[in-house]
Order: structure tokens, then C-alpha cells, then sequence
């Protein structure tokens, strides 16, 4: 339980990074917002992704894997349209940016905060 809850945290804390970071286009209002992102982005991941990936599993195979990246992108997207206070500035590109880098931030952030907790 409290592996789930430190993703989360930092998970929030990636989604307040990369909205502070200029050229992405992401506007988040504050840390409640960002928590509430980061949850919404969590739930759509675990009920959407596994369904999105079988009906464009051929996709998938076609690019190597790379489609991946758009799945995310369309995860991402939606997370930002349900939740108030969450904006993407230039739209799909901004999502795709956002998701490549929220990846890259939590991955480092939880490299570093996993061996603490």
C-alpha cells in the first residue's frame, strides 16, 4: 500500500516539474491539482491501456513498439480533459511531450526515492 502511495506522490510531484518546464504547453494549478492528475492518470492507465493496446496491437507490432508512445499520449490527453485545471497549450503534442517526459521524471524521481523508502 505504501508503494502505491509514494508512486503517487511522486507521480504528482513529476506532473508539477513538467508543468514548470516552458516549452511543453502543460498548465497544472497547483499540487492539488497535479495529485489529482497523477490519480486520474493512474486509473485511466490501468482500465485503458490494456484495452487500447489489444485493438491497435497491430500498430504496435508495425512500429517496433513505437506507437506505445501515442497510447500514452492519448492517456495523457484524457487525463487532462477530466480533470479541471490540467491544460495542454498545443494539444496532441503536448501530450505526447508530457507523457515522454513524465515517464523520463518519474522513472529518475523513483530511482532515487525507492532505495530510501
Amino acid at each position: 500500500m505504501t508503494g502505491i502511495i509514494l508512486t503517487w506522490l511522486i507521480t504528482a510531484v513529476s506532473f508539477l516539474i513538467i508543468s514548470r518546464l516552458p516549452f511543453l504547453g502543460i498548465d497544472i494549478d497547483g499540487f492539488g491539482k497535479a495529485a489529482i492528475s497523477a490519480a486520474v492518470f493512474g486509473i485511466l492507465n490501468a482500465i485503458l491501456l490494456p484495452i487500447l493496446t489489444f485493438f491497435t496491437l497491430p500498430f504496435i507490432i508495425l512500429t517496433l513498439g513505437l506507437f506505445f508512445f501515442v497510447l500514452n499520449a492519448i492517456i495523457f490527453g484524457l487525463a487532462a480533459v477530466i480533470v479541471p485545471g490540467f491544460s495542454l497549450r498545443y494539444g496532441f503534442w503536448s501530450a505526447l511531450l508530457g507523457s515522454i517526459t513524465l515517464a523520463i521524471i518519474n522513472s529518475i524521481l523513483l530511482r532515487i526515492v525507492a532505495p530510501l523508502a
